[in-house]
């Protein structure tokens, strides 16, 4: 069984994440949905809301687990026995940036990472311009999924 895990913050889960996933779906018999924990990092969305979230839209698909971790991402694919890890890339300097993680994730654990391409009509997607937009009042609701379940810490 072909399991990837696709690690994140997913504050907030986008229209552009929900694209990868379905992407993925095909490849793998179960990914993962991890949303990674960091103590010191400041969430705009809360843990609770954003698993609700991502389980609500692929309520559907029996072959998608959502799950939090607070451990390097390969540990947490060894813990859940996923052999790959899942990232979306928008743009070259998104393709720089996982390249260099992933030949890292691979070798100090084996674990091999496999990009998606992001959709045209999502490329422009950023989870922090996303939050910037939200914390001054303008209308998120064309680039991420189900803005209604999230709520304001």
């Amino acid at each position: 069984m072909k399991k990837g895990l696709f690690p994140g913050s997913f504050d907030p889960f986008t229209k552009g994440h929900e694209a990868i996933v379905l992407k993925a779906i095909y490849l793998f018999d179960e990914i993962y949905i991890g949303i990674g924990i960091n103590s010191n990092k400041k969430y705009l969305f809360d843990t609770e809301n954003r698993i609700k979230h991502i389980k609500e839209l692929f309520k559907n698909y029996s072959n998608v687990q959502v799950g939090t971790y607070q451990k390097l991402t390969v540990d947490y694919c060894k813990e859940i026995k996923a052999s790959h890890i899942i990232r979306g890339l928008r743009n070259s300097s998104d393709f720089e940036y996982e390249k260099t993680i992933a030949h890292m994730n691979t070798a100090i654990s084996g674990i091999e990472t496999v990009f998606f391409l992001s959709d045209e009509k999502h490329s422009a997607l950023n989870s922090s311009i996303i939050r910037e937009m939200y914390n001054n009042e303008a209308d998120i609701s064309p680039f991420v999924t189900f803005p209604n379940l999230l709520a304001k810490n």
